[in-house]
């Protein structure tokens, strides 16, 4: 190979490099924020609380995922989730993670009334409890939902498939047909029993 063949191919090289670093693929995204509770447009008072989509692209932006105009297809999973504020539910609002307005969604994101959670990615990869609530836009820490955070007798309690979960809520992987349940409150409020499976649609 001559030198200027040579030259040509390393600089080649090294653009697409920098090329790649700049303007990642959407599902490489890095995250630009630590503390998720000021992201724009979190809602930070008393449910019931709506599908924040105003600053949605801003909050993906932010948290490393795509604004995608169609639902990505390599990875298609379903999750349910139920929240329990003073032993009462919480309704999980449709169209969480999807912009009609201007025609773009979430690979983590609501259709209807059903609370199933909809993962459709173009990319395989592993998304979090934590993620779903930074794309609805309410505020969720491994201490708090909303307003309401631990003190006294009254705190956040998360399950998976009717197991406590002890660790960071906001660190818990979403995954393939899950009941997800989350609760705030003393714990004669809790639902009994904890809800540990969901009976998805045909297809789902």
């Amino acid at each position: 190979m001559n030198k200027k063949i040579f030259i040509t191919l390393a600089g080649l090289v090294v653009l697409g490099a920098l090329v790649y670093y700049f303007y990642p693929t959407p599902n490489k995204l890095t995250p630009v924020v630590q503390d998720t509770t000021t992201l724009a447009g979190m809602q930070t008072g008393n449910a019931p609380w709506i599908a924040e989509t105003s600053h949605l692209r801003e909050r993906l932006d932010a948290i490393g995922l795509p604004a995608l105009k169609v639902e990505g297809q390599a990875l298609h999973i379903h999750e349910h989730i139920d929240i329990f504020i003073g032993g009462k539910p919480v309704v999980i609002p449709k169209n969480i993670g999807v912009n009609e307005a201007d025609r773009f969604i979430s690979p983590i994101h609501v259709h209807d009334d059903t609370a199933v959670i909809h993962i459709e990615s173009p990319a395989v990869q592993t998304f979090t409890l934590g993620q779903f609530f930074d794309v609805w836009g309410v505020s969720f820490t491994k201490n708090s939902i909303g307003a309401y955070q631990n003190s006294g007798d009254k705190i956040l309690r998360v399950f998976v498939n009717g197991i406590e979960v002890k660790t960071d809520p906001r660190l818990i992987n979403l995954e393939a047909h899950q009941e997800i349940v989350i609760t705030y409150g003393k714990d004669s409020e809790l639902p009994n029993p904890i809800p540990a499976t969901y009976k998805f649609a045909q297809g789902l």
